[in-house]
């Protein structure tokens, strides 16, 4: 099959020869908008919910201390993009053995599954608290209504609906607010790490990084990156490689607005289910009709449809995100034609393989597990795929060879090399309390 690099001839207008300037404002509430809120995922609601019933307030530093690593990952598969011209799994096929490739994906394509997994049950389940329809009915629709936004939607349509999918996590702001929180108490969780050496503290925090730093999140930020040079003209590997400083300093706005407004998320709904159900004395979630009841302060009876709103907003987000990108990787190391600007004619083994992994995500939901529960240990399971992905991504924006003049600065590359030693370090950590 011919490469991704090659030009898509069915988009008609388009001067292959041209190279239009990135977008400005605009963008700024673009990819980096998009990945915040894909990274607060049915399953980052379901580990930062159950986060803060078990821990409650004390748990809220995590917040602001996963801030700059979310940045840093984010913005540097951002930059790999850019510059490379390529989607991240094409960039380690060309420049990795492959006994490197190979584990890495599928290491990738194992945790993206499984989140998708957790992510639909976690959808239906929330949807069930509105509607009587059987589990079963609605884990089917769900998946329809996700595959056929995928193989059919344009990449522009698919951009746009994210954007507005992204709003729906407004709601956990207004409940923690309403949730009248002791001030005294979330100050100091905020400010002051309470860190404890037992299972329970540690795989919570494996399943909160895991989550906030998921695998998920680099592949899709790198290929969108790629998607919007294609968007503009740039459709061949020479017109895409290289960025400007200027691009990359919008991309590093682009990539901060959207983390921090990740970030608020993922602080609301552990400070809600913290001011709620932990303070009630409700440490653990195990169902979403549980977790909706952190939006009572908010509106009452209907509590149950804002937290509904909020897993299925952003799980059609979401859920697309993971299984499209597992798609990439897979089409990047085998060298098929991908990309979202391409119709499933055109690039018939990429969109089979969205419709195969959307398709396996679906059926792990027929094999009888907690969808809350699910959500939690698919945030674990992405916590151990990341570190090596990490690794990989560091030493190759950190390649004169791969990077050129755009290698990482020194501020970057510590704020790099640190996420990474500390996204270990959680792993090894909780490996270590099982043999305690």
């Amino acid at each position: 099959m011919p490469d991704a690099d090659r030009r898509l001839s069915h988009e008609p207008g388009a001067d292959p020869a041209s190279s239009p300037p990135r977008q400005g404002t605009l963008r700024v509430l673009g990819l980096g908008l998009i990945t915040g809120a894909a990274d607060d995922d049915p399953s980052a609601i379901g580990t930062y919910a159950s986060a803060g019933a078990a821990l409650g307030p004390s748990f809220l530093w995590t917040a602001p201390a996963t801030l700059p690593m979310m940045f840093a990952v984010v913005y540097l598969s951002a930059k790999l993009g850019q510059v490379s011209g390529r989607g991240l799994f094409h960039v380690i096929r060309d420049h990795f053995p492959r006994w490197v490739l190979v584990p890495a994906l599928i290491g990738v394509l194992i945790g993206n599954t499984i989140e998708a997994a957790a992510d639909i049950g976690g959808m239906a389940a929330a949807i069930g608290l509105l509607l009587p329809v059987p589990f079963t009915g609605i884990v089917v629709t769900v998946t329809a209504a996700i595959l056929a936004l995928q193989v059919w939607g344009s990449y522009a349509l698919i951009r746009n609906v994210f954007r507005w999918l992204a709003l729906a996590l407004l709601a956990y702001v207004g409940a923690a607010v309403l949730a009248k929180p002791d001030l005294a108490a979330t100050l100091a969780g905020t400010l002051v790490p309470r860190i404890r050496f037992d299972a329970e503290f540690l795989s919570m925090l494996v399943a909160v990084i895991g989550t906030t730093l998921s695998a998920y999140l680099y592949t899709w930020q790198s290929n969108e990156e790629v998607e919007e040079e294609i968007q503009m003209g740039r459709r061949t590997l020479a017109q895409r490689r290289g960025a400007t400083d200027a691009e990359l300093r919008r991309t590093r706005t682009d990539v901060l607005v959207g983390m921090v407004f990740s970030n608020l998320i993922m602080y609301f709904i552990i400070l809600s289910t913290g001011s709620t159900l932990h303070a009630a004395g409700q440490t653990e979630i195990s169902t979403a009709a549980q977790a909706a009841e952190a939006l009572q302060p908010l509106a009452g009876d209907a509590a149950g449809i804002l937290f509904a709103a909020g897993v299925i907003g952003v799980g059609f987000l979401a859920v697309p995100v993971m299984t499209t990108g597992a798609a990439y990787d897979l089409a990047q190391t085998f060298g098929w034609r991908h990309s979202l600007h391409a119709r499933p004619s055109e690039a018939k083994a990429f969109y089979l393989a969205i419709t195969g992994f959307t398709l396996v995500a679906m059926g792990l939901n027929f094999l009888g597990f907690n969808p809350m529960k699910a959500l939690v240990w698919s945030g674990i399971v992405q916590g151990f795929s990341t570190p090596p992905l990490m690794l990989l991504i560091m030493l190759m924006t950190g390649s004169r060879r791969i990077m050129g003049d755009q290698v990482n600065s020194p501020g970057i590359a510590i704020l790099g090399w640190a996420t990474t030693a500390i996204i270990f370090a959680a792993s090894a950590g909780l490996v270590a309390t099982w043999f305690l």
